[in-house]
């Protein structure tokens, strides 16, 4: 669906059902659908099913830190992220907003302010798309929601380093990314010098995915700057 102020598809991570059962009528009353999850693994499930407009996302659920599910559908979404947490502490909040939140409301909260925050993350979103949650090279197909990696029919068990850069070129599409992106993104800003790691790393997700770096079905070498995924 297209999202607007008016009407939209909204998904409720939270795990208190009376505060999901408030908010699916405040949003109801404006014109919202809901959709509903009591964890973040379920949220993150629904995210990917559901094709929400935007999430509201509470930080304390049972089964993982919030924080970790924005950084999660991060990874393969740019969907609008409204926290609603009792944090109130300063640097949760910095923390959160880091982690790719686009707003944060503290609880308890007026009903009238959420839904203006809310018509202002709707009209930010307009027509845009979000990122597809899967990239498809060929036979190669990279969920990045799922985190899964399939050749035809075939799934590619990589580790989590390797499908994090596969899923980083995948992200950015047929374009040009540079080795010291990579290290930082992957490994972080500590090892953006570690240009072995990348290259072993590359390695064996050219052997797992039987691409020959002199012929490349996938992924293409551009000397001493980076690499690419075809598209």
């Amino acid at each position: 669906m297209t999202p607007n102020a008016a009407s939209a598809r909204i998904l409720l991570i939270e795990d208190e059902a009376p505060i999901r059962r408030f908010l699916k009528i405040a949003l109801g009353s404006a014109g919202h659908e809901t959709l509903e999850a009591g964890s973040g693994r379920e949220g993150l499930e629904r995210a990917v099913i559901g094709n929400p407009d935007l999430i509201i996302l509470d930080l304390g659920l049972p089964d993982m830190d919030g924080k970790a599910v924005v950084r999660e559908i991060r990874s393969w979404s740019s969907l609008p992220i409204l926290v609603l947490s009792v944090r109130d502490g300063e640097a949760e909040k910095i923390a959160a907003l880091d982690a790719g939140a686009d707003d944060y409301v503290t609880k308890p909260f007026a009903t009238g302010e959420l839904l203006a925050r809310l018509r202002v993350l709707l009209r930010k979103r307009g027509d845009s798309e979000a990122q597809p949650s899967t990239v498809q090279v060929g036979p190669l197909s990279v969920d990045l929601a799922r985190r899964l990696v399939t050749v035809g029919d075939q799934e590619i068990k990589l580790t989590r380093k390797e499908f994090d850069i596969l899923a980083l070129l995948a992200r950015h599409g047929g374009r040009l990314v540079s080795h010291r992106q990579i290290l930082t993104e992957v490994w972080g800003p500590a090892h953006v010098d570690d240009l072995h790691y990348l290259r072993i790393a590359i390695g064996h997700i050219r052997n797992k995915l039987d691409d020959d770096p002199a012929s490349p079905r996938f992924i293409v070498t551009e000397p001493g700057v980076g690499y690419r995924l075809l598209s």
